[in-house]
């Protein structure tokens, strides 16, 4: 059984994810097994939904793989039950204040560090545990991200890292760039990258994950190079549509 991403990072591993923003498990798989062991699956802008999502999350875990989920602005009670389906994290956009923090914290751990509801049956079977082995390992395990993607955020990057709860941080940076330059989308701006840097010298310093989007394989080495312990390559539509052009291209006389 592959270790879980919390495992990886405590062994020092920095990840290079996927993608998934399709709500066909065979995609998802497939992704894994192209060598993406890692992923993160996208209900935010993506087209996926809960019930697809718990279908995902089994599919990964069937071809080897791990995941995280990014929950739609605010639904954290989604939060608990993608854990319950076996996911490893959940990334929780727009939290902007310690306040935000708290209350997603509270619905990814266990009482008495936070106020998650039991009931993680499928989880349980992915994990190959008794109840009482999740029960007990779970706030270690699963990982609370929340998302940095404001200038508010940015402000209240230590006290949202020093919350107990929260697991790390993960940099939206096309949303950051918007905020931070007052309506346009640039992440290469000046201010978007002192930004970015600041988000991964803060994390380390909490001792905690920071990770970010990167939209080219260049992107993502640079981040990964920069400080941040993991980046999320382009996408599925972008791995098909990167595919189907080279195909094309290779056929060409």
């Amino acid at each position: 059984m592959s270790i879980s991403i919390a495992e990886r990072f405590e062994a020092g591993e920095s990840l290079l994810m996927g993608w998934i923003s399709l709500p066909e498990p065979l995609v998802a798989e497939a992704v894994v097994r192209a060598g993406f062991d890692t992923l993160l699956i996208d209900m935010q802008h993506g087209l996926v939904d809960l019930a697809s999502a718990f279908r995902i999350v089994s599919a990964v875990r069937a071809a080897g793989g791990r995941s995280l989920v990014r929950i739609p602005v605010g639904e954290f009670a989604t939060a608990s039950r993608l854990l319950d389906a076996g996911a490893d994290g959940v990334v929780a956009p727009m939290i902007e204040t310690v306040e935000d923090a708290r209350a997603f914290a509270a619905f990814m751990k266990y009482p008495p560090a936070g106020s998650r509801s039991w009931g993680p049956t499928r989880a349980v079977q992915l994990d190959r545990v008794t109840p009482q082995q999740y029960r007990a390992e779970a706030n270690g395990r699963t990982m609370a991200f929340a998302m940095i993607e404001t200038r508010r955020a940015l402000e209240e990057i230590d006290a949202i890292l020093a919350e107990p709860g929260i697991d790390g941080v993960f940099v939206g940076p096309a949303d950051l760039s918007i905020a931070l330059s007052g309506g346009t989308l640039d992440t290469e701006a000046p201010a978007a990258q002192a930004a970015i840097a600041k988000v991964a010298g803060r994390a380390k310093a909490a001792g905690k994950p920071a990770g970010i989007y990167a939209g080219t394989p260049a992107e993502a080495r640079r981040r990964l190079d920069g400080g941040y312990r993991f980046a999320t390559l382009m996408s599925d539509l972008g791995y098909i549509t990167a595919g189907a052009l080279a195909a094309i291209d290779a056929a060409k006389p």
